[in-house]
C-alpha cells in the first residue's frame, strides 16, 4: 500500500511537470508569433510585478486562437515610395486633372466593421478565455483592438478596457499602455489626463518596463505634467542606458550592429515648410542633400549605378557596395553575404587567390581599397557575420590589411590580442595596435584605448581616457557616450554635471532603437501606406522623448501642410482618417519638439497660435514663438512673419519701419526668400508712402542713419597707420619668404625683430625732427643778427659831425625763436628765403 501511494505521488508530480512544460511551450509560441507580427510590441521588462502563473484557466483556448490566427495570410503587397522628379510631379497632377470615368456609390461613413473566417474564430476563442480571467487572452484582445493586428478593426475604447483590467493585476505592459492612452486621449477613449498618465507610467517604470522608464525620464526632462527635474530624468535615463549597453555588449566582438531608423518624414519634402523655406533645408542646412533636392537619389538608383560600375571592373564601386550592404541603412536591410562578395571582388584584384601574392602592376589606389576590404572581411570572420566564426581566418585577413596600414584591421587584431580570441592574450601588443588605429581616427580604437586607461584609475589615465572617449563621441559611438555619461554622473575624471550626464544617457538610450523603440515598425507601416498604424508607432516613440518622432506625429496631424488653395477638381486626395484629425494633439507635439530646440516646430507653434488651430488664438504667444525662432537669424520664415505682424499691426505695434527691417533680415538669412520679400517690400513702401502723404499715425519707413564718430587726432593717426599697414601687407606679403630667422637657441626671432624695428624707426624720426628744428633756430638767429648789423650801420651814416646825443634806436620786438605771424619777416621766414 505504501509503495502504491509513493508511485501515485510520483506519477502526479510527473503530470504536473509535463503541464508546466506545455504552458511554457505555449508562451514561447505566442511570443514567437508576436515577434513575427510587425505591429507587436516588444518590451524589455525586468522585475515584473505580476507573475504569470503556469495554470491559468483557458490556456487551451488561447492556444487554439493562435492556431486560427496563423491561418491568416499577412499582406505581401509593399508600396514603394520613390522620389518624383519635376516631370513626374507634373504628370501626376495632370493625371489628377483628367476626368474620372468611374461610377461609385456615395461613401459610407459609418459602415460597421465585419470580421469573418479565422479572425472571427480566434477572437471568439480569446474572448472565452478572457472571461476566465486568462491574462494572455486579455492582453491579446487589447493588442488586436489597439494596433489592428491581423486586419482587426481598431476600437480604442475596447482596447482601453482590456488594458485597464489587466493593469489592475499589476501587469507593467498594460500599465504602460494605459498611461499612453491617458497621455494622448487616442480615439476619445478617455479624456486626456497627464497626471494619470504619469502615475501609470511610474508604476510600470518601477516594475522595470523600459518604454515607461524612457517616458518618465522625458517628462521629467521637459516638465510634462511634472516639475522639471534633471536628477529624476537622469535616474530613469541611466536605467535605460544600462540595459542598452548590456544588450549592445551581448553581441559579437565590437557590439551589436545597429541600423539607425529614426528620421523625419518632413525631410522628404525639404522640411516642415517645404524646400528652402524650412530651417532644415535652408542656410547652412541647404548644403546637405535633402529628400527633395536635386542631389538626392533613391537608394535603389545608387545601388543600380554602383553595380553597373562594379561589373565594369571599378573597384571603388565594388567597395562602396560592400559597405552599403554591410552597414545597412533605412530602406536597405543588411546583407552581409552580398557585402562579403563585393569585398572579395576587390581583394582578388590585388591579391592572387591561389598563393595570396600581390598581382603585378596593380591599379592606382587599389592597394588602399583592397586593405580596407580585407579589414571588413576579417571583421565578418571575427564576428561570425554571414560565416561561421573563425578567428584563424580573421587573423589572416587582418594581417593583410595591417601590412598596408588599414585602421580597422589594426583594431580587429588588437581585439583578438586583448581578449585572447584564437591567440594568446597580449595586452601590450593590443595597445600598440589600438594606438596605430586611433592615430587614423578610428572610433572603435578610441573606445578600446579609453577603456584600458579607465581601468587603470589614476588621475592621468582618467584624463587620457576622457580624451579618447571624446574623440570617439565625434563619430556618435554609443559606447563612448555611455562611458562619458558614467564618468560625469559619478564625478570620475570629470566634474559632476547633471545636465551633461543626462544628455549622454539620453543619447545612449535612444540609439538602442531595436531594443527600446518602435521605429522599425513605424517606418515599415508608413512605407506600406498604413498611416494609422505608422501614426500609432510614431506616437509611442514620441512619448519616449524622440524629437524626430514628435515632429512626425505633429506633421501627420498637421492640417495646414499647404497654404496653396487648389481647386476641387484638382485636389482629389482622400480625406484623412479620423484618427489623424486632431490639431490639438498636433500642437502638443509641435510644442514638445520645439522644447528640444527644433526651430521649424517653434515656427509651427506660432502659426497655430496665430490662426487659432487646435487652440484659441493667442497673438502674443505667436509673437513669442516667432521671436524665439528668429534669434541669431535661424529662421527666415519667423523673421518674415514678424515683419508681416508689424506691417499689419497683428499682435504687435504697427510699424512700417520695423516691418521693413524684419523683411530685410529674412532675405539676409535665406536668399531663396527673394521673391516673397521683394513683393512684400514693394507693397510696404507703397503703404508707407501713402501713410506719409496722409500724415498717418504709423511710423513710416525712414532712412537708416549712417553711423558717424568724431575721431580724435590720436585715433585718426592710429587708423591711418593701420590702414597703411594693411595696404602694404596685402600687396607685398606674399613676395617674401615666410621662414623666420632663428637665434642661437633655435627659437624664431620674428616678433623681437618687429619690436626692434619699431623702436629704431621712432628714434630716427625723432632725430630728424630735432635736426630740422635746430637748423631753423640757427637760421632765424643769423637773420636777426644780420638785420641788427644793417640798422646800426645806417644810423652811423646818417649822424652829423657835431657832438650831441644820438637818437635812441627803437628796440626790436622780442618775438622769441620765430617771427610773430603778421610781422614783416614772417612771410620771408615761412618761405625760407635767404639772400641777405
Amino acid at each position: 500500500m505504501r509503495r502504491w501511494l509513493v508511485s501515485a505521488l510520483l506519477l502526479l508530480q510527473v503530470v504536473a511537470l509535463t503541464s508546466a512544460a506545455e504552458q511554457q511551450v505555449l508562451e514561447t509560441t505566442e511570443d514567437t508569433t508576436a515577434n513575427l507580427n510587425p505591429t507587436a510590441e516588444t518590451d524589455v521588462v525586468q522585475g515584473e510585478q505580476y507573475q504569470w502563473t503556469p495554470y491559468q484557466n483557458g490556456w487551451e483556448l488561447v492556444h487554439e486562437a493562435m492556431t486560427e490566427f496563423r491561418k491568416i495570410k499577412p499582406p505581401t503587397f509593399r508600396k514603394t515610395r520613390r522620389q518624383l522628379g519635376l516631370f513626374g510631379t507634373l504628370l501626376q497632377y495632370a493625371a489628377k486633372a483628367l476626368p474620372s470615368l468611374r461610377a461609385s456609390a456615395p461613401p459610407q461613413e459609418h459602415a460597421p466593421p465585419v470580421i469573418t473566417g479565422p479572425l472571427l474564430e480566434g477572437v471568439q476563442l480569446l474572448q472565452q478565455s478572457a472571461d476566465q480571467n486568462n491574462t494572455d487572452a486579455i492582453y491579446l484582445l487589447a493588442q488586436l483592438n489597439f494596433f489592428g493586428n491581423y486586419s482587426h478593426p481598431r476600437n480604442f475604447k475596447t482596447a482601453f478596457d482590456h488594458y485597464y483590467r489587466l493593469a489592475s493585476y499589476g501587469n507593467s505592459s498594460a500599465q504602460y499602455m494605459v498611461g499612453l492612452m491617458y497621455a494622448t486621449g487616442l480615439g476619445d477613449a478617455v479624456e486626456r489626463d497627464q497626471a494619470k498618465a504619469l502615475l501609470y507610467h511610474t508604476f510600470a517604470a518601477n516594475a522595470g518596463h523600459t518604454r515607461s522608464e524612457m517616458t518618465v525620464a522625458a517628462r521629467h526632462m521637459s516638465g510634462i505634467g511634472v516639475p522639471k527635474s534633471c536628477e529624476m530624468a537622469s535616474k530613469y535615463y541611466k536605467r535605460v542606458a544600462d540595459k542598452a549597453m548590456a544588450w549592445f555588449r551581448s553581441g559579437p566582438p565590437g557590439g551589436m550592429a545597429i541600423i539607425p531608423e529614426a528620421h523625419r518624414l518632413s525631410d522628404e519634402f525639404g522640411g516642415v515648410f517645404g524646400q528652402g523655406a524650412s530651417v532644415a533645408s535652408s542656410g547652412i542646412n541647404a548644403l546637405k542633400a535633402g529628400g527633395s533636392s536635386h542631389d538626392y537619389a533613391a537608394i535603389d538608383d545608387v545601388i543600380e549605378y554602383l553595380d553597373l560600375m562594379s561589373q565594369k571592373g571599378d573597384f571603388k564601386a565594388s567597395f562602396n557596395l560592400g559597405r552599403l550592404y554591410y552597414e545597412g541603412q533605412r530602406g536597405l536591410d543588411r546583407n552581409v553575404e552580398l557585402a562579403r562578395r563585393y569585398f572579395t571582388a576587390v581583394t582578388t584584384m590585388y591579391w592572387r587567390s591561389k598563393d595570396g601574392r600581390t598581382v603585378d602592376q596593380p591599379k592606382p589606389q587599389l592597394e588602399k581599397y583592397a586593405s580596407k576590404a580585407a579589414g571588413y572581411i576579417g571583421r565578418m570572420w571575427l564576428r561570425g557575420e554571414g560565416v561561421r566564426q573563425d578567428f584563424k581566418i580573421a587573423r589572416g585577413w587582418f594581417e593583410r590589411g595591417i601590412k598596408h596600414g588599414d585602421a580597422q584591421s589594426q583594431w580587429g587584431l588588437g581585439m583578438m590580442n586583448l581578449h585572447g580570441l584564437g591567440i594568446p592574450k597580449n595586452v601590450s601588443q593590443a595597445t600598440e595596435l589600438f594606438k596605430a588605429s586611433a592615430d587614423q581616427d578610428f572610433s572603435l580604437a578610441h573606445v578600446a584605448l579609453g577603456t584600458l586607461h579607465l581601468d587603470q584609475g589614476t588621475p592621468d589615465d582618467l584624463k587620457i581616457a576622457n580624451s579618447y572617449f571624446e574623440a570617439a563621441v565625434r563619430w556618435a559611438n554609443i559606447e563612448a557616450q555611455y562611458y562619458l555619461a558614467e564618468m560625469i554622473h559619478h564625478g570620475v575624471g570629470r566634474d559632476k554635471t547633471c545636465a551633461m550626464a543626462m544628455s549622454f544617457y539620453k543619447n545612449v538610450a535612444e540609439k538602442a532603437e531595436p531594443l527600446v523603440s518602435s521605429w522599425a515598425e513605424a517606418n515599415q507601416a508608413y512605407e506600406d501606406g498604413d498611416y494609422e498604424l505608422a501614426f500609432l508607432d510614431y506616437l509611442i516613440a514620441a512619448e519616449q522623448g524622440y524629437d524626430k518622432a514628435q515632429e512626425n506625429v505633429a506633421f501627420m496631424l498637421d492640417p495646414t501642410q499647404s497654404r496653396l488653395p487648389l481647386p476641387s477638381w484638382l485636389n482629389r486626395l482622400p480625406p484623412k482618417p479620423k484618427l489623424l484629425q486632431n490639431p490639438g494633439l498636433a500642437l502638443i507635439y509641435w510644442t514638445r519638439s520645439a522644447i528640444q530646440s527644433n526651430i521649424d516646430s517653434m515656427v509651427k507653434m506660432g502659426d497655430y497660435y496665430l490662426y487659432g488651430i487646435g487652440t484659441e488664438a493667442a497673438l502674443d504667444k505667436a509673437a513669442q514663438c516667432y521671436t524665439g525662432a528668429s534669434e541669431y537669424f535661424q529662421s527666415a520664415q519667423a523673421l518674415y512673419n514678424l515683419g508681416w505682424m508689424h506691417e499689419n499691426g497683428v499682435g504687435l505695434n504697427q510699424d512700417f519701419h520695423l516691418a521693413k527691417r524684419y523683411y530685410d533680415q529674412a532675405l539676409e538669412t535665406n536668399e531663396e526668400a527673394y521673391l516673397p520679400v521683394t513683393l512684400s517690400l514693394l507693397k510696404l513702401r507703397v503703404r508707407s508712402a501713402w501713410n506719409t502723404f496722409t500724415h498717418g499715425r504709423v511710423n513710416s519707413i525712414q532712412d537708416e542713419p549712417s553711423p558717424k564718430k568724431d575721431w580724435s587726432l590720436s585715433e585718426w593717426i592710429a587708423n591711418f597707420l593701420q590702414e597703411d599697414n594693411i595696404y602694404y601687407e596685402d600687396g607685398y606679403e606674399d613676395l617674401y619668404d615666410d621662414g623666420a630667422i632663428a637665434g642661437s637657441d633655435g627659437e624664431p626671432l620674428g616678433d623681437n625683430f618687429d619690436d626692434l624695428d619699431g623702436v629704431v624707426e621712432s628714434l630716427i624720426i625723432l632725430g630728424l625732427v630735432a635736426a630740422i628744428l635746430l637748423l631753423m633756430y640757427y637760421r632765424a638767429r643769423r637773420q636777426q643778427a644780420h638785420r641788427q648789423a644793417e640798422e646800426e650801420a645806417a644810423q652811423r651814416g646818417n649822424q652829423p659831425g657835431g657832438v650831441g646825443l644820438a637818437p635812441q634806436r627803437p628796440q626790436a620786438p622780442q618775438g622769441g625763436l620765430f617771427p610773430p605771424p603778421g610781422g614783416p619777416d614772417f612771410g620771408m621766414w615761412a618761405g625760407g628765403a635767404v639772400g641777405h
